[in-house]
């Protein structure tokens, strides 16, 4: 009988994890409970993707605003700073501002425009072409971002952030300075000592800012690589993908999360006899069509996978092959003549794979059960995947 679904995709729904839980334990219990109660069965080459909040979250892997200041102190003993390139958002960079305010007397803020790195706007690019700035060169004060462009808030949150990050340093005890420039560079005409937010051109950032001179430049991901005053920490991506947990503490980006990727495998394979693959994700890899905000706001989509969700898919493009190599054909025959075509083809055959996305495995399963997961209140952690690695010809 001819297969008639291909791809399924369920959230599991799990316990509140705490810190010290078994999550390895949890996550198969999870599962198996899962498919005994709604009757389906575990097969080879199931996804189980498990989000990087529980990991975190059973790691304990938290830091309080003070164990941030601290961390601050240590590499910028003179009291001011410039903090350059920073997330518009509550959730990701106002406690982490809150720590760095502090620990500083002053800083010189500089934000991109006219939006930030993953796409949240401070002002429109239609507000933007009303006038005869050029945002590749410009740089703007802020009073004169306010006088072209007035009270602009966030579209979706309808929070204006220099407001905002104004009332966290004024908090703080902390003088704010704010400019609007997307030369990272520009930010050494006021500071000799840089913190870069940015996410995923902070490679790039620090390169040109120690080449242009820059005395001490640190990224995110050079701020609690080790634990400060018993904080948490992570030491490949430091405050990279903090999110906050309360108005003191921000849970911080799961580290050692190969270890857990490789006990679900094994644990799954004992309970069951099946080799299942194992991902930690975070943010999905896409941007919403309205807003343009793209979703990864994480240093990555997966911190950690077990080795089948290595590399790219290799597909072929179905209306390609069956429009230029089976025109002729139709109904069964062109049925079994695609199974036969996907059988036999060869890594060589570029142009079969035409318009699929050269996307990693894991950066799209991560995608897809961030979409499945949710951030709110679904309760459903746990993301299982059948039939991924199916084709047409299974």
């Amino acid at each position: 009988m001819v297969r008639l679904t291909g791809t399924t995709v369920r959230g599991i729904r799990a316990p509140i994890i705490r810190e010290g839980d078994d999550l390895v334990n949890i996550v198969a219990d999870s599962v198996l409970k899962a498919a005994e109660s709604e009757s389906f069965t575990i097969r080879n080459r199931d996804v189980i993707a498990i989000t990087e909040a529980i990991v975190a979250r059973a790691q304990g892997n938290y830091a309080t605003v003070d164990q941030i200041a601290a961390a601050i102190k240590q590499i910028f003993p003179s009291g001011r700073a410039g903090i350059v390139f920073p997330i518009l958002s509550r959730n990701r960079f106002a406690t982490l501002l809150k720590g760095f305010a502090r620990a500083l007397d002053h800083i010189t803020m500089q934000m991109s425009y006219p939006n930030d790195e993953v796409g949240n706007a401070l002002v429109s690019i239609d507000q933007i072409d009303e006038t005869d700035v050029n945002p590749y060169s410009d740089v703007l004060s802020e009073e004169r971002f306010r006088t072209l462009f007035g009270n602009n808030p966030h579209p979706f949150t309808k929070v204006n952030y220099m407001s905002l990050y104004h009332e966290i340093c004024r908090e703080e005890g902390c003088d704010l300075k704010i400019i609007l420039a997307n030369d990272v560079r520009e930010i050494l005409k006021y500071e000799d000592n840089i913190l870069t937010c940015d996410v995923h051109n902070r490679k790039r950032s620090l390169r040109l800012l120690r080449k242009a001179g820059a005395a001490d430049a640190y990224n995110l991901e050079n701020i609690l690589t080790d634990s400060i005053e018993g904080s948490g920490y992570n030491p490949r991506f430091g405050l990279l993908g903090a999110n906050k947990a309360t108005e003191e503490i921000v849970k911080l980006f799961p580290r050692d999360s190969q270890n857990y990727v490789d006990a679900i495998q094994g644990q799954m394979l004992q309970r069951t006899g099946k080799k299942v693959e194992v991902m930690v994700y975070g943010d999905g890899a896409f941007r919403d069509p309205v807003y343009q905000i793209w979703e990864l706001a994480d240093p990555v989509v997966s911190p950690a996978y077990t080795e089948g969700l290595a590399g790219t898919p290799n597909e072929i493009k179905l209306k390609y092959v069956a429009d230029n190599e089976f025109a002729d054909l139709a109904g069964n025959d062109l049925r079994e003549a695609i199974s036969e075509f996907i059988h036999l083809q060869k890594e060589e055959d570029k142009d079969s794979s035409l318009g699929t996305t050269p996307r990693r495995i894991f950066d799209l399963l991560g995608s897809l059960s961030d979409l499945t997961s949710g951030s709110g209140d679904k309760g459903t952690p746990i993301v299982l995947i059948q039939g991924y690695f199916d084709t047409y010809a299974d």
